[in-house]
Protein backbone atom coordinates (compact mmCIF):
# COMPACT_ATOMS: atom_id res chain seq x y z
CA UNK A 1 0.00 0.00 0.00
CA UNK A 2 2.72 2.42 1.15
CA UNK A 3 4.37 1.66 -2.81
CA UNK A 4 1.11 2.44 -4.36
CA UNK A 5 0.97 6.09 -2.19
CA UNK A 6 4.70 6.56 -3.11
CA UNK A 7 4.15 6.16 -7.06
CA UNK A 8 0.83 8.42 -6.98
CA UNK A 9 2.21 10.80 -4.84
CA UNK A 10 4.13 12.73 -8.05
CA UNK A 11 1.25 14.39 -9.06
CA UNK A 12 0.07 15.63 -5.80
CA UNK A 13 3.54 16.82 -4.34
CA UNK A 14 4.74 18.75 -7.53
CA UNK A 15 3.83 22.44 -7.64
CA UNK A 16 1.93 23.76 -10.69
CA UNK A 17 4.63 25.83 -12.14
CA UNK A 18 6.85 22.04 -12.31
CA UNK A 19 3.59 20.25 -14.26
CA UNK A 20 3.34 23.28 -16.98
CA UNK A 21 6.94 23.09 -17.56
CA UNK A 22 6.56 19.41 -17.67
CA UNK A 23 3.70 19.73 -19.94
CA UNK A 24 5.19 22.11 -22.11
CA UNK A 25 8.05 19.65 -23.09
CA UNK A 26 5.60 16.83 -23.38
CA UNK A 27 3.56 18.78 -25.89
CA UNK A 28 6.46 19.84 -27.76
CA UNK A 29 8.62 16.96 -28.43
CA UNK A 30 5.15 15.03 -29.10
CA UNK A 31 4.47 17.90 -31.70
CA UNK A 32 8.23 18.12 -33.11
CA UNK A 33 8.44 13.87 -32.45
CA UNK A 34 5.23 13.71 -35.15
CA UNK A 35 6.35 16.22 -37.52
CA UNK A 36 9.77 14.36 -37.99
CA UNK A 37 7.59 11.40 -39.96
CA UNK A 38 7.12 14.27 -42.66
CA UNK A 39 9.73 14.42 -46.10
CA UNK A 40 10.03 18.14 -45.18
CA UNK A 41 11.18 17.39 -41.52
CA UNK A 42 13.92 14.75 -42.60
CA UNK A 43 15.28 17.23 -44.91
CA UNK A 44 15.50 19.72 -42.75
CA UNK A 45 17.49 17.75 -39.62
CA UNK A 46 19.40 15.65 -42.36
CA UNK A 47 22.52 18.54 -42.09
CA UNK A 48 22.11 18.79 -38.32
CA UNK A 49 22.28 14.86 -37.83
CA UNK A 50 24.64 14.71 -40.98
CA UNK A 51 27.40 16.99 -39.20
CA UNK A 52 27.07 15.41 -35.97
CA UNK A 53 30.18 13.07 -34.72
CA UNK A 54 28.24 10.38 -32.61
CA UNK A 55 24.95 10.55 -35.07
CA UNK A 56 26.26 11.36 -38.91
CA UNK A 57 27.06 7.46 -39.66
CA UNK A 58 23.50 6.81 -38.97
CA UNK A 59 22.77 7.80 -42.71
CA UNK A 60 25.05 4.97 -44.00
CA UNK A 61 22.29 2.53 -42.41
CA UNK A 62 19.02 4.22 -42.78
CA UNK A 63 17.47 6.55 -45.29
CA UNK A 64 16.99 10.28 -44.62
CA UNK A 65 13.20 9.51 -43.83
CA UNK A 66 14.41 6.31 -41.47
CA UNK A 67 16.86 8.62 -39.53
CA UNK A 68 13.95 11.23 -39.09
CA UNK A 69 11.80 8.32 -38.08
CA UNK A 70 13.97 7.13 -35.71
CA UNK A 71 13.97 10.58 -33.69
CA UNK A 72 10.77 11.07 -34.20
CA UNK A 73 10.21 7.75 -31.91
CA UNK A 74 12.61 9.12 -29.07
CA UNK A 75 11.11 12.19 -28.65
CA UNK A 76 7.49 11.04 -29.05
CA UNK A 77 8.95 7.63 -26.14
CA UNK A 78 10.70 10.40 -23.79
CA UNK A 79 7.31 12.69 -24.08
CA UNK A 80 5.61 9.45 -22.99
CA UNK A 81 7.86 8.78 -20.25
CA UNK A 82 7.70 12.19 -18.76
CA UNK A 83 3.74 11.87 -18.16
CA UNK A 84 4.53 8.69 -16.69
CA UNK A 85 6.92 10.47 -14.37
CA UNK A 86 4.00 11.92 -12.40
CA UNK A 87 2.82 8.54 -11.19
CA UNK A 88 6.03 6.68 -11.00
CA UNK A 89 9.44 8.10 -9.68
CA UNK A 90 11.74 5.40 -10.85
CA UNK A 91 10.42 6.70 -14.95
CA UNK A 92 10.60 9.86 -13.74
CA UNK A 93 14.35 9.73 -13.11
CA UNK A 94 14.98 7.61 -15.99
CA UNK A 95 12.79 9.74 -18.71
CA UNK A 96 14.14 12.85 -17.45
CA UNK A 97 17.51 11.47 -17.58
CA UNK A 98 16.57 10.53 -21.16
CA UNK A 99 15.40 14.37 -22.16
CA UNK A 100 18.03 15.44 -20.91
CA UNK A 101 20.51 13.87 -23.24
CA UNK A 102 18.19 14.54 -26.04
CA UNK A 103 18.43 18.20 -25.47
CA UNK A 104 22.24 17.96 -24.98
CA UNK A 105 22.22 16.59 -28.01
CA UNK A 106 20.31 19.09 -29.74
CA UNK A 107 22.63 22.27 -28.10
CA UNK A 108 25.14 20.29 -29.57
CA UNK A 109 24.07 21.12 -32.61
CA UNK A 110 24.81 24.22 -32.39
CA UNK A 111 28.56 23.87 -32.37
CA UNK A 112 28.49 20.61 -35.19
CA UNK A 113 26.38 21.77 -38.02
CA UNK A 114 28.62 24.52 -40.13
CA UNK A 115 26.78 27.70 -40.95
CA UNK A 116 24.94 27.51 -37.71
CA UNK A 117 25.18 30.70 -36.39
CA UNK A 118 24.82 34.07 -38.97
CA UNK A 119 25.32 37.91 -37.84
CA UNK A 120 21.98 39.70 -38.94
CA UNK A 121 22.26 43.50 -38.14
CA UNK A 122 25.61 42.58 -36.07
CA UNK A 123 23.76 40.32 -33.95
CA UNK A 124 24.57 37.12 -33.34
CA UNK A 125 21.29 34.87 -34.30
CA UNK A 126 20.68 31.11 -34.61
CA UNK A 127 18.08 28.13 -35.18
CA UNK A 128 16.15 29.34 -32.13
CA UNK A 129 14.41 25.84 -32.56
CA UNK A 130 17.70 24.90 -31.17
CA UNK A 131 18.16 27.30 -28.63
CA UNK A 132 14.56 26.12 -27.06
CA UNK A 133 16.58 23.02 -25.59
CA UNK A 134 18.19 25.26 -22.91
CA UNK A 135 14.45 24.99 -21.34
CA UNK A 136 13.72 21.49 -22.35
CA UNK A 137 16.95 21.10 -20.97
CA UNK A 138 16.35 22.56 -17.32
CA UNK A 139 12.47 21.02 -17.35
CA UNK A 140 14.31 17.78 -17.85
CA UNK A 141 16.32 18.74 -15.16
CA UNK A 142 14.22 19.26 -12.95
CA UNK A 143 12.05 15.97 -13.63
CA UNK A 144 15.14 14.15 -12.48
CA UNK A 145 15.72 16.25 -9.33
CA UNK A 146 12.00 15.95 -8.15
CA UNK A 147 11.53 12.20 -8.79
CA UNK A 148 14.60 11.59 -6.89
CA UNK A 149 13.14 13.35 -3.94
CA UNK A 150 10.20 11.62 -4.25
CA UNK A 151 12.24 8.00 -3.95
CA UNK A 152 13.91 9.42 -0.99
CA UNK A 153 11.01 9.61 0.78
Amino acid sequence: MNNIKQQSSGWVKTPLSYKTGVFGVVLLLLWIGIFKFTPAEAAAIEPLVKNHPFMGWLYSILSVQGVSNLVGISEIIIAFGLIYSFFNPKAGVFFGALASVLSIVTLSFLFTTPDTWKMVDGVPTTSFFLVKDILFLAVSLQVVEQNKKLLSL
